[in-house]
């Protein structure tokens, strides 16, 4: 019989999966193995008729290069109970299987180290090597590589985000923007940067402050005081969904949101607009301060997670579909890939990631003592400064309640 891999796309898409599972293809079948995919993420391998498709040279070529994934994903994290009752030896000694290949985030990639140590203890030894992906950017690997999906969000939302702009200025409004961010506010400023908006809220800014609804408002609120001052009436804000994460319960029903979780335990942002709540909170503000402004609450979320893959993520995900057969070829297991700038393929093993403590992988920030951090803060972003204040007395009888570094206590 064949030697077979399997490959299976788990948690959330982002652009390049298809490119990744298709590369992956591309070369095995090249090197005489079958290629077996997996729907719906790690379901199929606890139960026992799982959805497989056979991928071939043809197919893998047809969907190299489109959005979404081929490969139905899925965000089934399976349980102790899964383990011990429902796991799918049959599937991996039946069809020959030799490595599983996983694409996805953090979760993905701890699931992924289970079943390979699960194998193990049932003599069954089986490599896994896990491709990181996620629009957030948000995975801590080396030297600010981007996770695969980043670049091309991030020009979606651009896009989106650009056009939005020009409304603004147009008809001399305000929008507010929430951009997807689980715990990093990567996409965010990212899209900030790039359109030059007079106002980036990420949960990384309060790192001297607690955040609350308040102070979210405040921020946005400063920098229309400010464009005002600069005889601008209108202007764009974005605002990064992760900022929820760090509000506290009581925060959370100052917002009005009743959220429900995912089955990781992450609050399940998608099911609410956070730019509609964001932009109710603030016509409320700007009621109570008696300034006439007319604001739009715009989201930009699922619209970029499918989109078709740049140029940047169709080479990157080409190179790390690759690299998973170097890799393998090597010996290497229980780790993820990793191509750096300059092509060249390297493991991460997921131990030395985790944290020891808890065994999950932290998130990496956005970097806010970088000098390009610095650069957006001091010359893009529009917002109220001690040398406003007078100015600014003819909106608001108290401006440095709006001062943007105090409110961030910076």
């Amino acid at each position: 019989m064949k030697d077979a891999i399997a490959i299976l796309t788990g948690g959330g898409p982002a652009p390049g999966m298809n490119t990744v599972v298709g590369s992956v293809a591309k070369t095995f079948l090249n090197k005489g193995y079958r290629v077996i995919g997996l729907h719906e993420g790690y379901t199929g391998l606890f139960n026992p008729e799982p959805r497989t498709e056979d991928i071939s040279f043809r197919l893998a070529d047809d969907i190299f290069n489109r959005g979404g994934s081929y490969l139905q994903m899925s965000r089934f994290k399976p349980t102790d109970k899964d383990f011990e009752e429902n796991f799918n030896l049959k599937f991996f000694t039946e069809n020959n299987v030799k490595l599983l290949v996983t694409v996805g985030g953090d979760d993905t990639a701890s699931t992924a180290n289970r079943i390979a140590k699960f194998l193990e203890a049932k003599h069954y030894p089986i490599a896994n090597i896990h491709v990181p992906k996620t629009i957030d950017n948000d995975l801590p690997l080396p030297k600010g590589a981007p996770t695969f999906g980043y670049e091309s969000a991030k020009e979606g939302g651009t896009v989106i985000a650009r056009t939005v702009y020009a409304d603004a200025r147009t008809s001399g409004n305000w929008f507010v923007i929430a951009a997807m961010g689980r715990s990093a506010g990567h996409l965010a400023f990212g899209i900030g940067e790039a359109c030059h908006y007079p106002m980036i809220v990420i949960p990384e800014m309060f790192d001297k402050t607690e955040i609350t609804v308040e102070k979210i408002v405040n921020l946005v609120v400063s920098s229309i005081i400010k464009r005002k001052v600069m005889g601008m009436d209108y202007g764009v804000a974005i605002i990064s969904e992760g900022v929820f994460h760090a509000l506290s319960d009581e925060e959370i029903k100052k917002s009005g949101v009743n959220f429900t979780y995912d089955d990781h335990g992450h609050p399940e942002l998608g099911k609410v607009s956070k730019a509609h709540i964001f932009n109710e909170m603030l016509e409320k503000k700007m009621k109570e301060l008696k300034i006439k402004v007319k604001s739009r609450p715009v989201e930009i979320g699922y619209e970029v997670r499918c989109q078709t893959p740049i140029a940047y993520d169709l080479t990157y995900c080409s190179e790390l579909g690759m690299g998973v057969y170097q890799l393998f070829s090597e010996g290497k297991t229980g780790c993820m890939v990793y191509v750096d700038s300059e092509g060249n393929v390297s493991p991460l093993y997921l131990k030395d990631l985790q944290d020891p403590a808890t065994g999950k992988i932290p998130p990496r920030l956005v970097d806010i003592t970088s000098d390009k951090f610095a650069a957006v803060m001091n010359n893009i972003i529009n917002a109220v400064e001690p040398a406003d204040y007078e100015a600014a007395k003819k909106y608001v009888a108290n401006p440095e309640e709006f001062d943007f570094r105090k409110i961030l206590n910076w």
